[in-house]
């Protein structure tokens, strides 16, 4: 399929390719949609930059349709890390007559990187293309999980059209239905209806209020670990870090801290899919918010570049086993440990008729806290809330 269809160039007047860089910083590094009569060679890349010029279902932000190149104007100008990147930003997507046609031309193109083994980085535009990336995963079959960096949940109404602040209600009544779970992480619980947690927990979901996260933001490594798609809205950063959102609130992650969460997306083997939404440069202060999206970005790329490939999949010789017996409960709870990475996973039984559907679903992201609880005679919260849908 030639993806390059629904491209056109990138502009960025701002920008001097190869002036006083020596070579290093990443406009110089990627491969970019600059000229109509090249587009950018996929043979070899590992990630891929797509830019969204819609908002037309954006809720309380029109005017984040036109982050894209505002991002990039600050990524370009980062020097790379101890890395070598291969990376093709592949340029805007055209906005369609209708804003079906982008979500169709999205939908495809995420769908064709992902079955090269290419990871789209897409940078919106709404929260609603989040919609477009998980049919992508529908096309290829694949059940998934997704992690959704926010401050609230984006249920809407059952009867709701699909926009930024319903898509997630869209994906849970989808069928047939390729979701296998969905993480929030740094929910406000005064942005979210009591009935709307009531329901994540009766769905098995997990969510994790922002307090808990900053309390200790090493625990949301297992999180990102588990994910095939995440979402990102900047309206999880608090207002003064990224005023440049339609809906940001006092309360938020600070910029160091999403910073260190989106790195641990990239350190996951596990991670095919990311994207960026609802940053609004209309809305912006000195382009501080798209300069610290252009900042998540190079931290995701820093830990695509850092993986270990010590998923227990394929080698349990390079991993310690520990067997721990809870009183009173049937199953052993087991544990491998990485000798690269020191990480945990835990082994939550399955159906065997399951067991071809949910294969990469059972061995679940922990952490060494959730090891400790075991030990001491406990279930851990995470290892029951995937046992609940295995079983």
């Amino acid at each position: 399929m030639d993806i390059s269809i629904y491209f056109e160039p990138i502009e960025l007047p701002d920008y001097k390719f190869g002036e006083d860089s020596s070579g290093f910083r990443m406009g110089d590094l990627l491969r970019s949609y600059v000229d109509k009569k090249h587009f950018p060679k996929l043979d070899d890349a590992d990630l891929a930059i797509i830019g969204v010029n819609e908002d037309r279902n954006a809720v309380n932000n029109k005017g984040c349709a036109h982050a894209p190149d505002y991002v990039r104007n600050h990524l370009y100008k980062l020097f790379r890390g101890d890395f070598n990147p291969r990376v093709a930003d592949l340029g805007n997507i055209k906005q369609g007559h209708t804003i079906d046609d982008t979500y169709f031309a999205l939908t495809s193109i995420i769908t064709e990187l992902i079955k090269n083994k290419i990871i789209p980085l897409i940078i919106g535009g709404s929260q609603d293309l989040t919609f477009c990336n998980y049919m992508a995963y529908e096309s290829l079959g694949r059940v998934i999980n997704i992690v959704g960096v926010d401050s609230v949940f984006d249920l809407g109404k059952t009867e709701q059209e699909l926009d930024s602040q319903s898509y997630l209600n869209k994906i849970i009544l989808h069928q047939p239905n390729f979701l296998f779970n969905y993480t929030n992480i740094g929910y406000q619980s005064y942005l979210v209806d009591p009935e709307a947690i009531h329901l994540m927990k009766n769905l098995y979901f997990d969510v994790y209020r922002l307090g808990g996260i900053r309390k200790n933001i090493e625990e949301a490594e297992p999180l990102a670990r588990n994910a095939d798609l995440i979402t990102v809205d900047i309206s999880a950063v608090r207002q003064s870090d990224a005023p440049g959102n339609g809906n940001a609130s006092p309360n938020g992650f600070y910029g160091e801290e999403i910073c260190q969460i989106i790195r641990y997306a990239g350190l996951s083997e596990k991670l095919s899919s990311i994207g960026f939404y609802e940053i609004n440069p209309k809305k912006d202060r000195n382009d501080q918010t798209t300069h610290l999206a252009a900042q998540m970005i190079w931290y995701f790329i820093d830990g695509y570049y850092a993986r270990k490939n010590d998923h227990p999949y394929k080698d349990k010789e390079e991993y310690i086993k520990y067997t721990v017996s809870i009183k009173d409960h049937k199953d052993q709870l087991v544990f491998y440990k990485s000798k690269k990475s020191d990480r945990w996973w835990m082994d939550v039984p399955v159906k065997t008729n399951y067991k071809n559907i949910y294969k990469r679903h059972h061995l679940v992201p922990c952490s060494y806290n959730d090891y400790e609880t075991a030990c001491k005679d406990d279930i851990p919260d995470r290892w029951w809330q995937a046992y609940q849908k295995l079983m």
